[in-house]
């Protein structure tokens, strides 16, 4: 089983400026807790028991939020907040570890992950993007689905989402011999990075959660820098499949980019509208708006 997950978090926000000149971007709080709170409980949910965090200098508050603040605790403890401290201390359960690696140049997304080789070992791990949000729509999540195929196959999953025709110019499309059903997963061929319309081999867009092989760490090592002069994780994967299976699998659930500012606050909207304590009163501010 997978129980290793790799969040890159090094990058600068540049698509969140100006707020991200001082806030991490995945610090940035959708309703009442941080995005990233939601990407690892995501993980979490599918049974990763141990997140490695590939960072940089400039997001200690990152870690400083999944550490321990004894004194918070104390004060809420003192002013009988019991369910402020429960909401706190209770980020992730006991038996998750969450351990930090730093990325010392910003290389690529294939070099961030990398940069987590000696945490990895010669286990199978997954990789989540934390501009993504995934809200689901099942009872199980849609990586912990990844995560079952590659334990039954041990194919490589790349998770992928259906998007607009007319919308394929602005992402990773994969190509396949034929268009899987949601929560399945088909053979991939490869991945064109932003193709023409009239290009494109399909509407499928790599989406930012990946189930690989701890191989693929051998393989990055010797991958050359790509586009941007970078190292690029679909690179490496592109030549994982000269060996070995590739998978695309399609998600079932919904995708928010919060690495965009209309991504946000369209996760804002829907993550608020359905909060078990705020919900109903959002719901009401919403609609005496009259938009």
């Amino acid at each position: 089983m997978i129980k290793k997950a790799i969040l890159p978090v090094a990058g600068l926000g540049t698509r969140f400026l100006p707020a991200s000149k001082s806030i991490p971007k995945e610090m940035v709080t959708v309703v009442d807790r941080p995005a990233i709170e939601y990407v690892v409980k995501e993980a979490v949910a599918a049974g990763i028991k141990q997140i490695i965090l590939v960072t940089h200098s400039s997001k200690a508050s990152i870690e400083n939020y999944f550490d321990r603040n004894f004194e918070l605790e104390t004060t809420l403890e003192k002013k009988n907040k019991i369910d402020l401290l429960n909401e706190i201390t209770k980020i992730v359960p006991e038996d998750v570890s969450i351990i930090s690696v730093r990325q010392p140049q910003p290389l690529g997304l294939g070099h961030a992950v990398l940069c987590a080789k000696d945490v990895i070992g010669s286990d199978d791990f997954a990789v989540l993007l934390p501009d993504v949000l995934v809200k689901e729509r099942s009872s199980e999540n849609d990586l912990a689905q990844m995560v079952a195929r590659f334990s039954q196959t041990n194919a490589a999953q790349i998770m992928v989402e259906a998007v607009p025709r007319e919308l394929v110019d602005q992402y990773g499309i994969v190509d396949v011999d034929q268009t899987p059903q949601m929560g399945e997963s088909v053979v991939m061929k490869g991945i064109v990075e932003k193709p023409s319309i009239d290009k494109a081999p399909s509407n499928l867009s790599v989406i930012g959660r990946y189930v690989l092989p701890a191989k693929i760490m051998n393989i990055l090592e010797t991958t050359p820098k790509g586009a941007g002069n970078e190292i690029q994780l679909t690179d490496a994967i592109a030549t994982l499949q000269s060996s070995d299976v590739v998978e695309a699998f399609r998600m079932q659930g919904e995708t928010f980019d919060c690495g965009s500012k209309l991504g946000y606050l369209k996760a804002v909207l829907h993550y608020g509208i359905e909060h078990p304590k705020l919900g109903q009163e959002f719901k009401k501010m919403i609609e005496e708006l009259n938009i």
